[in-house]
């Protein structure tokens, strides 16, 4: 009964009766009360009349959840439907929220009981401002500040609003409004300021109320990023705020604003203003915190204030030991044991260093250019060096040199760990194996490396020096300890590429050597596992100094080997990683016989083989064979190659020929699970071989072949008979899981090695036909719960590799897996994730590599075709929806050029441009924008070019006989966002359909009028919209990897993808 009345909006809402209903939805109720209250709350809120309740609810009652439950009702209306609505309705609506907001905030016991209810009414107010400023209330500036000034309350909520309008036009409107409506506020924003900055200054001198003033520092620190330059240096508001710095109640406030000040990026026109305001802070922070306080431990509150402008203040003596003693403060605070402060801290000396460094600056003047091909140490001898910015630049690196030595003990002493290291010391002081990686450690450690390769360019011997000698005491037991060490190698680890060659080989070899004999000299077993894993950091970062000598080369390798047998855990672990990492780097040197041996390193290797990997696990050895498999490849001499394989390979082949063996007397014999499992783990050594040899693999893969499908054949039918006779829970027992990790395996052995392998068309043949019946037919013939889908992965990796000659195949590909695994995962979104993505990838590469075979199938086939793509990009697991996409794509350009054009488009052209809209205009689908765009763009370029010659409208039904296709195209385009955006008029529907006709050339103007669309269309208000913008954000990425690329060391020599491998 108080259902209905509630719902009845015909007269006013019982508000009682409401308030009763919101205390049940947050009261503590029955489950029942809650759930019944909740329902009728979103009927209220979903009726489109509920809005005009909206008044008198907020009049009538006291409950603070009811007003929030109105204003929620009333935003949404505001954001979806408020340019729709008559004015008298608006202007009343904006005349009574502004009435109430200045009805709370003039009396200041309510503005402090209702401060809640006010705030919330205020992002009401700037959500109505967004669409009535300036062209429907202009007078909303001056009616504010004339507001203000009738009380210190209405003024402390005046401000608060002011700061809200700054944050939503310049830093929240991305993907919230159109580009046009954004200019236009910033314009009025700028032009009305001067009222504002007269509001604020008057209150900074005449006002005593703390949070007025407060209030005020805070809406300045949103505005001081865009107001013209002129209110901040040419008015007294910075005496103004330099007079608050000392008083502790506004301290850090004005702290926050003089540092945006500060950040503020200005010509030279205003450098007076800014030195003396740096010099009156300098000595008012002299007194508040003396410079020799300790501030580590005096630290409550340490904050940067110098910024980037500091060049301005090396003009004159005095600003330079003002800027030095400046320094000074932030090293001290940079050593404060506090993650927040020292983030803060090293990214200033990021931003420092990189500018003392200025690689822009040196590659312009050819005679710093000259230092640069010396390592970046620009030695005052070259001549013309002393002329120009080459002189200031070293005039500037000379100032700082004090600073930067103390910079770079302080960067080693707190270095990160990089994420290579996988020995740590947990909160109980004991060395363990790290389980998760810690992001915020791993983005510190790129930052400080940085940091530190600029500062070892700026000096490399002071860099060399601080690190040695600090190696040095560590040796002589000072200064030993666990995280002194860790440290110090990282930082070691992570300048690698930065020094020159010579320089770099001299140090090394005294690193290297004092760290061996470290761990010679140290007892204990957590002492020689934090040992370990330093050298093994170290070396790995390395390889062109392990390159050059063979001696030490070998030496760590041995070593390498001894950290094999040793079982603390992590150092098993870690000296597998750093093997396989090194032998990438350094294959060539293992394979030649060096000076003063008798055979090269890999067959003395092979020797011992069985006594290095006794002690590792399974996932270990296959990471060895995986080098040692490297090292094979890299000789030359095909009949030395196939000898190291037929060695590497000696005891998993032994194993295998005994079970095949036992097999064929018994075949039950595969059935033991601990055959399954040794079986399993001689495939994963195979795999990890076949992974780094590629086609050399040949010989081996050949040897295991047919036996291998036979056991998968074999394993298969074991699995059907277990799931037909235990039905779906017999998928999950181990038995079951076993047998298909077995199945698994071999398709990923032969998936690897015909992907790895060269395009050799007779290795195609070899392998391939063989395979139709075992794994395709097994695929067909088996119960949806036993198909495996890497068989779709295989088949796509087949495809892929050898393209045309596989189109006769195709129609036996589809028979056997298209229709089944259709059926498999079209039920729902969630089933058989696996099976969807690689189900798509293999239909790409058809599409891709044999449209030949598309076009020979049926119309109902095709239709199936279509039908799963559109299926994939509706999805909302985003790969799968993305490979969709692309094979959309890929499926539009092949038909556009093919003798079926007409046919494909008249059946597809609006079903695709219908369903594309759905999902570009969805909010699910956002990361698939740019493709969106793409294929959007294919379609109206199709439409507007005349490349279709065929109606795309059904002639039978409609006979409107429409001059092109173009002006169909577009009349239904504009029918279709009609019915999709009741809240749109026709004039913007049609202007946004125009517009994308005319920008179908242009694909950057085409995505802008799409974004803009999007935002208008109301359906992508306050969300996050970064993903609109993703391509952009990918070309600012890959512009700055040209930019580290251009910096010896900024990129890891490791990382590098070298061709000095085999030097």
């Amino acid at each position: 009964m108080a259902a209905e009345k509630l719902r009845d909006l015909t007269q006013p809402i019982d508000v009682p009766l409401l308030d009763a209903t919101v205390s049940a939805f947050y009261g503590t109720g029955s489950k029942e009360q809650r759930s019944a209250a909740d329902q009728i709350l979103r009927e209220l809120q979903n009726n489109p009349d509920m809005w005009l309740q909206v008044m008198h609810i907020l009049q009538n009652t006291q409950n603070l959840n009811t007003k929030f439950f109105a204003l929620q009702v009333l935003e949404g209306v505001i954001k979806y439907k408020w340019n729709a609505l008559p004015t008298e309705q608006r202007d009343g609506m904006k005349n009574f929220i502004s009435d109430v907001i200045v009805q709370l905030s003039s009396n200041e016991a309510s503005f402090r009981t209702e401060r809640l209810y006010v705030n919330k009414l205020n992002i009401i107010l700037v959500q109505i401002l967004k669409h009535e400023w300036p062209a429907r209330w202009r007078s909303f500036i001056p009616d504010l500040v004339s507001a203000a000034k009738a009380s210190e309350s209405i003024c402390e909520n005046c401000m608060a609003i002011l700061k809200l309008l700054s944050e939503e036009v310049f830093d929240f409107s991305r993907g919230e409004m159109t580009q046009q409506k954004i200019k236009e506020l910033k314009q009025s924003l700028n032009s009305e300021f001067q009222l504002i900055h007269e509001l604020c200054l008057y209150v900074l001198s005449a006002s005593q109320r703390t949070e007025l003033i407060r209030a005020t520092l805070s809406t300045l620190h949103a505005f001081l990023t865009w107001i013209p330059l002129g209110y901040i240096f040419e008015s007294p508001l910075l005496e103004t705020l330099l007079k608050f710095f000392p008083l502790p109640a506004y301290r850090n406030l004005t702290l926050q604003c003089l540092t945006e000040v500060a950040a503020l990026q200005f010509g030279n026109f205003y450098d007076a203003q800014y030195v003396k305001m740096y010099n009156i802070f300098m000595v008012q922070l002299q007194s508040i915190l003396p410079p020799t306080t300790n501030i580590p431990e005096a630290y409550a509150n340490g904050s940067n204030e110098e910024q980037v402008h500091i060049r301005i203040l090396e003009s004159t003596q005095e600003n330079i030991s003002s800027i030095l003693l400046g320094l000074e403060y932030l090293i001290n605070i940079s050593y404060v044991d506090d993650t927040e402060v020292f983030k803060v801290c090293l990214d200033y000396w990021n931003v420092l260093v990189s500018e003392l460094f200025d690689p822009h600056r040196s590659l312009e003047n050819p005679a710093t250019a000259a230092g640069h091909m010396v390592g970046l140490q620009v030695p005052v001898m070259i001549p013309g060096m002393v002329d120009g910015l080459g002189s200031e630049l070293l005039q500037r690196r000379q100032l700082y040199t004090g600073p930067m030595s103390k910079l770079r003990t302080l960067m080693i002493s707190r270095m990160a760990k990089p994420e290579e290291v996988l020995i740590v010391e947990d909160e109980n002081g004991n060395i363990v194996r790290e389980t998760l990686k810690d992001n915020d450690v791993l983005v510190q450690y790129k930052i400080m490396r940085e940091t530190l390769i600029y500062l070892s360019h700026l000096d490399h011997d002071d860099t060399e020096k601080q690190m040695l000698r600090k190696l040095s005491k560590q040796l002589c037991g000072e200064d030993w300890a666990w995280n002194n060490l860790n440290t110090l190698c990282w930082a070691i680890g992570s300048i690698s590429g930065s020094m020159m060659e010579d320089q770099e080989n001299r140090f090394l070899v005294m690193v290297i050597r004092d760290l061996l004999n470290l761990c010679e000299i140290t007892k204990g077993k957590d002492n020689k596992a934090v040992i370990a894993s330093n050298i093994m950091y170290v070396v790995g970062q390395y390889p062109r100094f392990l390159r050059a000598h063979w001696k030490f080369l070998k030496t760590v390798v041995n070593k390498l080997f001894e950290f094999m047998h040793e079982t603390h855990p992590g150092v098993q672990d870690m000296a597998c990683d750093t093997f396989l990492k090194i032998v990438q780097k350094c294959r060539r040197k293992f394979v030649i016989t060096q000076v003063g041996e008798n055979e090269p390193f890999v067959s003395e290797l092979l020797s011992g083989l069985s006594t290095t990997i006794a002690d590792l696990e399974p996932h270990q050895i296959h990471a060895f064979y995986e080098s040692v498999g490297n090292m094979v490849q890299a000789e030359s001499d095909a009949q030395k190659r196939d000898e190291y394989l037929q060695r590497l390979m000696g005891l998993p082949n032994q194993k295998w020929l005994e079970i095949i063996g036992q097999a064929r007397q018994n075949v039950d014999f595969l059935k033991e699970q601990d055959v399954i499992r040794v079986v399993l783990n001689i495939l994963q050594t195979n795999t990890s071989v076949a992974s780094s040899l590629g086609t050399y693999f040949l010989p081996q893969i050949s040897l295991i072949f047919l036996d291998m499908l036979n056991v998968y054949r074999m394993y298969s039918e074991l699995i059907s008979k277990s799931i037909a006779e235990g039905g779906p829970f017999a998928s999950r027992t181990s038995f079951v899981k076993l047998l298909r990790s077995v199945k698994r395996e071999t398709l990923k052995l032969i998936e690897t090695f015909l992907d790895k392998a060269e395009d050799q068309p007779q290795i195609g043949k070899q392998f391939v036909p063989p395979m139709f019946d075992p794994v395709l037919g097994d695929y067909a013939r088996n119960v949806p719960d036993a198909r495996e889908s890497e068989v779709l992965s295989l088949f796509a990796t087949i495809v892929n590799k050898y393209k045309a000659t596989m189109v006769e195949d195709v129609p036996r590909i589809f028979e056997a897996v298209f229709q089944c695994t259709l059926e498999m995962i079209t039920k729902n979104f969630e089933d058989y994730p696996e099976h969807r993505l690689k189900f798509f990838s293999l239909l790409r590469a058809i599409a891709t590599h044999c449209f030949p075979a598309l076009i020979c199938l049926s119309s109902e086939q095709l239709k199936l075709v279509m039908d799963s793509i559109i299926w994939a990009f509706r999805h909302t697991e985003r790969n799968i929806a993305e490979t969709g996409l692309i094979l959309l794509l890929e499926m539009l350009k092949k038909f556009e050029v093919s003798e079926f054009c007409n046919q494909f488009y008249q059946s597809y052209f609006l079903t695709i441009e219908r369903e594309i809209f759905a999902v570009l205009t969805d909010t699910f689908h956002k990361p698939g924008f740019k493709l969106h765009v793409l294929v959007l763009q294919h379609l109206f370029c199709l439409a507007e070019t005349g490349a279709i010659t065929q109606p795309l409208w059904d002639v039978a039904t409609n006979s409107y006989p429409y001059p092109n296709n173009a002006a169909f195209v577009h009349e239904f385009t504009v029918k279709l966002l009609s019915t999709s955006f009741p809240n749109m008029t026709a004039a913007e529907v049609t202007q946004f359909v125009n517009g994308l006709f005319q920008s179908t050339n242009d694909l950057s103007a085409f995505k802008t009028h799409l974004r803009d669309f999007l935002v208008q269309s109301k359906e992508f208000s306050a969300q996050d919209n970064k993903d609109l913008y993703a391509e952009e954000a990918a070309a600012q990425r890959e512009r700055e990897r040209q930019r580290m690329l251009s910096i010896p060391g900024l990129i890891a020599p490791s990382e590098l993808q070298d061709d000095m491998v085999d030097s």
